[in-house]
């Protein structure tokens, strides 16, 4: 898309990127109303809550609908604390459906995992201190909550997770293939460049010979006997005209070369005297093994030779200003070796602007290993330095394969991360509810095993009480807790003009027999056995 199609396109006419930006907004509006109206629906027809709360709720749920897109876990905590006002146990029809649509949204549309697990943390906490202090409220209050936090919470804010991933799987899918097709059209392009470099090769060698040879016929006509001057100079221009032209032909065609047979007429001595005259101390060590051959060494190593020393004071030039370098050229029978050692930067130098790309010293270890060599190139104790060893009969070693596309490989790694972060998220939405869920069970079945056990009333403590007793006396003597907390299903009605009776177990199981014990003014003016078939059972 162009930068004109975020412009107005006509006068008092918004352009493509507006009306879709406005086409967005509207959608998100309409999505914020639908979801206004799903969490305030049940607020007029249910009377499980006070009126004054439900008043209040309404504008609440508005602000948490307009937070669920700026600030979601603060959108959460609103329906949160509202479902906390109307009730301990959290679980209210009023409220948990908004609870359960902001935890999908809040795990939609944010990353972080550790403060929404943390706020599911904290409601869980206020949620037992409520339980331990309010009137009425006792842990089986709690044990609600945290089923409710459970699954009207953390099971919608792990399936929204998992449908946030979900997303980035696609868009990682998307990015790959983009990429991928980009990357074909580079291959093509290069393969474009290569066939280019070819044909312009071959131009330079049949074109550029025959221009050579038009120059020498051109100079043997300007010699030859019977010509007079006009046409001596004829073909003087002729062969000045051929000369020109080969010289044009090399320098616009020769950049089209891929530099695989390059030559260079310049040696190393001479690549080393001109780098000490433009001031930079270097210094040529030469070493000849006795059974080392007298001719020179093949084309492809010296060159290969004389871009290794090139290169390496190239950067030790610019990386290493004002430092020493050394050149050692050591010849062996079959083979020579290149060191090009610096003694690092000077202080006193300049220092230097910043490090290199390294593209230099990758393109060094490709010439050398193509013509059968070694390289390497490391830092010193003082310095930096290169080595290479190039046999002379060795044959050269075929290209390296291209690297992988950065790109591509990032993407492909980016969906393959995304891939197992929702395998995660569909293990993490079964297995953390199915483990709390257990956990929680164990927990509600050991807190039963407990009160079940505290509210044995023993049989000789039953036999020592009195009627008439002062419930003063009576009451510390009881067990800790009731049965169940309360009255039991099928038990008999309470005796006329009691204040209050209460039942404990004579057992820690569920069928045993109960003990009911009735205070009148204060004082223990009933007590019974209450076998199985008085209680319904």
């Amino acid at each position: 898309m162009t930068a004109q199609n975020s412009l107005p396109t006509g006068l008092g006419r918004p352009g493509p990127l507006g009306r879709l930006g406005r086409r967005l907004r509207r959608r998100e509006t309409l999505a914020d109303l639908a979801l206004w109206a799903f969490m305030s629906y049940p607020l007029p027809t249910l009377h499980e809550v006070p009126l004054w709360l439900r008043a209040v709720a309404v504008p609440l749920l508005a602000l948490a609908t307009w937070l669920s897109r700026r600030a979601p876990l603060a959108a959460t905590a609103i329906p949160a604390a509202l479902g906390l006002a109307a009730t301990p146990e959290l679980f209210t029809s009023t409220f948990t459906p908004a609870l359960a649509a902001l935890s999908f949204l809040l795990g939609r549309r944010t990353q972080d995992v550790r403060r929404s697990l943390a706020a599911a943390g904290l409601l869980c906490a206020v949620g037992l201190v409520l339980a331990l202090t309010l009137p009425g409220a006792d842990l089986w209050n709690w044990f609600t909550l945290v089923t409710t936090v459970l699954f009207a919470a953390v099971l919608p804010w792990l399936l929204g997770r998992f449908r946030r991933q979900q997303y980035e799987l696609q868009g990682a899918g998307w990015e790959l293939a983009a990429r991928m097709e980009r990357e074909q059209q580079l291959v093509a392009e290069r393969a474009r460049l290569r066939e280019r470099s070819r044909i312009a090769g071959d131009m330079h060698d049949s074109l550029g010979h025959d221009l050579s040879l038009l120059a020498v016929r051109a100079a043997a006509l300007q010699v030859a006997p019977g010509m007079d001057d006009a046409a001596r100079a004829s073909a003087a221009e002729l062969r000045q005209a051929a000369a020109d032209a080969t010289e044009r032909l090399r320098q616009i065609i020769g950049l089209l070369r891929q530099e695989t047979t390059a030559t260079t007429a310049e040696t190393v001595p001479d690549l080393v005297a001109r780098t000490a005259a433009s001031g930079v101390r270097i210094t040529l060590h030469q070493h000849d093994a006795d059974d080392a051959p007298t001719a020179p060494p093949p084309p492809l190593v010296a060159h290969a030779v004389h871009r290794v020393v090139q290169e390496a004071v190239t950067n030790a030039a610019k990386h290493a200003p004002g430092a020493a370098i050394t050149v050692e050229l050591n010849r062996q029978r079959d083979a020579m070796d290149v060191t090009v050692r610096d003694t690092g930067p000077d202080p006193a130098a300049d220092r230097p602007t910043g490090p290199g790309s390294g593209t230099g010293l990758i393109s060094l270890d490709e010439r050398v290993r193509l013509a059968g060599g070694t390289f390497r190139a490391r830092k010193t104790d003082d310095g930096f330095e290169v080595t290479a060893h190039l046999p002379f009969t060795a044959a050269p070693l075929p290209a390296a394969p291209a690297p992988p596309d950065t790109a591509t490989s990032r993407s492909r790694e980016h969906l393959a991360r995304a891939r197992r972060r929702v395998r995660r998220g569909i293990a993490n939405a079964i297995w953390i509810p199915a483990a709390a869920t257990a956990v929680l069970a164990v927990l509600m079945y050991g807190f039963q095993l407990y009160t079940s056990h505290r509210s044995v009333l023993p049989e000789r403590t039953y036999e020592q009480l009195r009627t008439g007793d002062p419930a003063t006396d009576v009451l510390p003597r009881l067990p800790a807790y009731e049965f169940d907390d309360g009255r039991p299903d099928g038990a008999p009605p309470d005796p006329p003009g009691v204040d209050r009776c209460r039942f404990y177990r004579t057992a820690t199981f569920d069928n045993s027999p109960l003990y009911r014990l009735c205070f009148t003014d204060g004082r223990l003016t009933h007590k019974a056995l209450l076998p199985m078939d008085e209680r319904g059972r």
